[in-house]
Parts: structure tokens; C-alpha cells; sequence
């Protein structure tokens, strides 16, 4: 009898938990795409910009890869401006392998959105 109790309280529960779980992956769903709609918005009203630069750093980030799935890797480039400030923006893998770090150019970018960067030879 104790058991039969305990049961139905767990089944009652049970659906409870999955609709929870549910709602917080279907929020965090929701929650990247506004994140992401908003900053294409706001790079999207950014001026576009063209300043000197040098290439002070290079990164990639990977994950995934486990299994079944292919590996996916992110690449960064890490600008130094006139003014002494840096910023980091995402580029392709094929944009970051014409890059190397000490590099000087023309950096153009628009937000965090980067749109090109063109070497000057000293």
C-alpha cells in the first residue's frame, strides 16, 4: 500500500518535470535567436568604420566532435588600434589564414562585425 502511494506521486510529478525542462530549452531557443537578432541590429546601425591596425593575436575555439558529430571551429582575430584599444572580431578560417599576428593595415569593420582588413607593406 505504501508503494502503490508513492507510485502514483511520482507519475503525478513525472510530467511536471518533463514540461519544465521543456519550457527552459524552448526559452534558451528563444533567448540565442533575440540575442542574435539583436546584435545583426546593432551592427547593422553601427557606422562603418576604416582605422589603422595591427594584428596583435589570433585564436580559434572548437567544440563538438564527439561521436557522430563533425567538430566546429570558431576563429578570432585580436586588432590593436592607433588609440592603444583592442577588439576582437570573428572572422572565417580561410580570412584568418591570410592574417598573421603583427601585421599592419586598414582594419574596416561595422559594430563587431568585421568587413575587411588590408595590409600595408612598410
Amino acid at each position: 500500500m505504501g508503494f502503490n502511494s508513492f507510485d502514483n506521486a511520482m507519475f503525478s510529478i513525472g510530467p511536471f518535470f518533463i514540461g519544465a525542462v521543456f519550457i527552459i530549452v524552448i526559452g534558451m531557443f528563444i533567448f540565442t535567436m533575440i540575442k542574435g537578432i539583436g546584435t545583426w541590429a546593432s551592427n547593422n546601425n553601427s557606422p562603418k568604420l576604416s582605422v589603422p591596425a595591427q594584428i596583435v593575436a589570433k585564436r580559434t575555439e572548437t567544440w563538438g566532435g564527439s561521436g557522430d558529430s563533425s567538430a566546429q571551429t570558431s576563429y578570432y582575430v585580436t586588432f590593436q588600434v592607433e588609440s592603444g584599444d583592442r577588439m576582437e572580431l570573428q572572422l572565417s578560417g580561410s580570412e584568418t589564414g591570410m592574417l598573421a599576428e603583427g601585421d599592419f593595415g586598414i582594419l574596416t569593420f561595422q559594430g563587431t562585425r568585421y568587413l575587411g582588413f588590408e595590409r600595408k607593406q612598410d
